[in-house]
């Protein structure tokens, strides 16, 4: 029988000689974490896993400060069918469109959306705010970010510094708050994204977006709170230039930098967290300090889906860039066999995953680990996502069916907010909030 150990000794403020000891057993397939805990003071570990993924796996465990223990099961099922037009528990319904004038000044772009979203960026903000003063009762932390972070906007490239302003302002939320919510996908961003080719050389790319792990576990409804109130911020939007479209993409209401989108004819591009010691606390920590020459995951996204042309120029600009964080950006073109993953130091690409026909390889598919190596064994959705892809067959593969693979639990989990299908050649960009029914992976 095997296991896999990791063990934590923490103490809080107390010598070690008090400390506790953490222990997260894996035997056959059932997880018991015990017992919770504040911040770990040294660490100990026994594993398969890398020395990366075990270290940033204890961290994510160190979050769970609010959860209660509990049992979690591998809440798996077979390849769902029929899903799509999307309908029942699993659907909340479609995500509403806007548009957005890019010949606007920056700060006033975001008007209408903040102006109709303002209850539910402040619901949010708020929910942020109570995780917060969770860890320090005093508020002292949440003061820090009103004091201290807004100094950062003037740091921002333009014109993404202006719109952050320009939120804050409808919004009435505090500056640094604002910069607090668009910080926070550079590092918590947990996600599923493919592109596919058909028999007739269409490519399909689809994603599910995972936000708000080990964000505030609501243990009475199951569910992360984050998440829940992430949800309905989630808008569809149609950046334009002299009334015509630009690039489309969806987004959540506050946050200027993107994460999903399309350029109607040229590509589609997804962007997923990938975990690393290096990853993107140093490189915000770093940009603090003044060290400012790495590019900002997500206004890096949104700049190649404003200015590149083609999927190519995209690619090179994904590969090339030097980023605050590493990531995994995946990448659909308009031709047969231009569909990669590309992934992501903060420095430099490691590797350019593409579809390849000729060797059978039809699809390509990220989650949060490089394809070269296993997941890990408390997050595999890239297991179960290829196996009803290759289900499903390339013959077979539509939106609606990719829709399916996406609706697979857990590909589909209780950090699920959104889920988009993007169709380049036909400039199809749909979206839907998404909802995982219990029993459900709570990743």
């Amino acid at each position: 029988m095997h296991f896999n150990v990791i063990k934590l000794l923490f103490c809080g403020t107390t010598p070690l000689r008090n400390s506790q000891v953490l222990q997260v057993t894996r035997k056959d397939t059932s997880v018991v974490y015990k017992p919770n805990f504040r911040i770990s003071c040294r660490l100990q570990y026994i594993s398969k896993h890398s020395d990366n993924m075990v270290r940033l796996w204890c961290f994510l465990l160190a979050s769970l400060s609010a959860v209660s223990a509990q049992f979690v099961p591998p809440y798996t099922e077979e390849c769902r069918t029929g899903m799509y037009p999307p309908k029942g528990p699993t659907s909340k319904g479609a995500v509403t469109w806007y548009t957005i004038d890019l010949d606007l000044p920056p700060s006033e772009r975001w008007k209408q959306i903040i102006t109709d979203k303002k209850a539910e960026l402040a619901t949010m903000i708020q929910a942020i705010r109570d995780l917060a003063n969770a860890f320090v009762p005093s508020g002292k932390l949440i003061d820090l970010v009103d004091k201290d972070l807004p100094f950062i906007v003037s740091t921002l490239p333009y014109p993404f510094n202006e719109e952050i302003k320009g939120i804050a302002a409808v919004s009435g939320v505090p500056l640094g708050e604002v910069v607090l919510f668009n910080i926070f996908y550079e590092v918590f961003t947990v996600c599923t994204s493919l592109v596919a080719e058909d028999s007739n050389g269409n490519l399909i790319h689809g994603r599910n977006l995972d936000f708000g792990l080990f964000m505030g576990w609501d243990i009475k409804n199951r569910s992360w709170l984050i998440t829940e109130k992430l949800k309905p911020l989630v808008v569809s939007v149609d950046f334009q230039r002299g009334n015509k479209t630009v690039f489309k993409s969806t987004n959540f209401a506050g946050y200027v930098g993107m994460l999903t989108g399309m350029k109607p004819n040229a590509f589609t591009l997804t962007m997923n967290e990938r975990f690393s010691l290096d990853g993107g606390y140093i490189g915000i920590v770093e940009w603090i300090l003044g060290k400012r020459d790495g590019m900002w995951m997500s206004f890096l996204t949104r700049s190649v889906l404003e200015n590149a042309t083609s999927y190519e120029e995209a690619k090179v600009r994904l590969a090339q860039t030097k980023l605050l964080a590493p990531a995994y950006f995946i990448l659909g073109g308009n031709q047969t066999g231009q569909g990669c993953v590309i992934t992501r130091s903060r420095v430099l690409s490691l590797d350019v995953w593409e579809i390849d026909l000729k060797q059978g390889r039809w699809y390509v598919l990220e989650t949060n680990y490089d394809h070269w190596d296993d997941p890990l064994f408390l997050d595999d959705r890239r297991t179960p996502a290829m196996k009803c892809m290759n289900q499903t067959m390339q013959s077979n593969i539509s939106r609606k069916t990719v829709y399916d693979v996406l609706s697979t639990k857990p590909v589909l989990n209780k950090l699920t907010t959104y889920t988009t299908l993007m169709e380049v050649s036909i400039g199809k960009l749909e979206s839907y909030i998404r909802d995982c029914p219990n029993p459900c992976m709570p990743w």
